[in-house]
């Protein structure tokens, strides 16, 4: 063809490179990488979460089951399916950085954590809410919506906003997610639950700066949720001493998120106190 311009031969260009290889004809999944099977693996892990809290809580609660043993064996599932959608969430970061991902794969993750960490913690909250003896079931739900809309806008933020390499702005939603469910399982009473959940919520959107599991905190993650899914599976099927065991895990995992935002703020403070020295002696003679 001639370039009406130039009058030199030219060759119309590929709209996307994809083009060239013919993949665009590719059928979706054959355009999937490992990466985002495995966010895909994650967005499961959070719907079947809902399903269980649903079928094995709610609905015994609504019908007037006394079934406690099946209402405890959901309750760990549910909680289970959300630390394996952590785990998924872990190794497609991962995989995704030694491998690659899809230009799918950035919507993917945010997609797959806001039905994993935000919709599945918050509705385990609202289900409380309803079967807690002491709890207020409206309250309860506004309880679950700040959640929900927690996780909504610490993702968008992270999507917008760039961190400096190896660190988050505000408690990852993961981490959150599992925090909101320990506070839970721990079964205080209300008024300290629905507290502690909003304190939660607060991390999440706050200007709080978490390292990123990369590492040697990427291991200890994942240990960490290996081992909360075994003090689930002992409360599940009441071994003994479970229910000891899987509070004392979850107050480990409230006592966590309390403590690396103090370290977080702590360290900040260091570092403006650092750079105020410098400054001033920079201005000396």
């Amino acid at each position: 063809m001639i370039d009406p311009d130039t009058k030199a031969g030219w060759v119309p260009e590929a709209e996307d490179e994809n083009d060239v290889d013919g993949t665009e004809d590719m059928p979706l999944s054959m355009r999937l990488s490992i990466a985002d099977t495995l966010t895909l693996g994650n967005a499961t892990c959070g719907f079947m979460a809902v399903y269980f809290t649903t079928t094995g809580i709610l609905i015994p609660h609504l019908t007037g089951s006394e079934e406690t043993g099946m209402a405890r064996h959901s309750a760990a599932t549910a909680v289970i399916l959300m630390l394996m959608a952590a785990i998924f969430d872990l190794f497609d970061g991962l995989v995704a950085r030694k491998l690659r991902s899809s230009p799918m794969g950035a919507e993917l993750d945010n997609l797959s954590d806001l039905i994993s960490f935000g919709l599945a913690p918050a509705y385990f909250v609202l289900v409380y809410g309803m079967v807690a003896d002491d709890a207020h079931q409206r309250v309860s739900a506004l309880a679950a919506i700040v959640v929900l809309l927690a996780v909504v806008l610490r993702l968008a933020r992270f999507s917008c906003v760039t961190m400096k390499d190896g660190m988050f702005q505000g408690m990852p939603s993961p981490f959150g997610a599992l925090t909101v469910v320990s506070i839970v399982l721990l079964e205080l009473p209300f008024v300290p639950t629905l507290l502690a959940i909003i304190g939660v919520a607060w991390l999440m959107v706050s200007r709080v700066e978490y390292p990123k599991p990369r590492g040697i905190l990427a291991v200890a993650m994942l240990s960490w949720i290996v081992a909360a899914m075994g003090l689930l599976a002992a409360w599940a099927f009441d071994a003994p001493g479970g229910q000891l065991l899987l509070q004392t895990g979850c107050a480990l995992q409230v006592v966590l998120g309390a403590v690396i935002p103090l370290f977080a703020t702590a360290r900040r403070v260091n570092t403006f106190r650092d750079n105020r020295r410098e400054a001033r002696a920079a201005q000396l003679p």
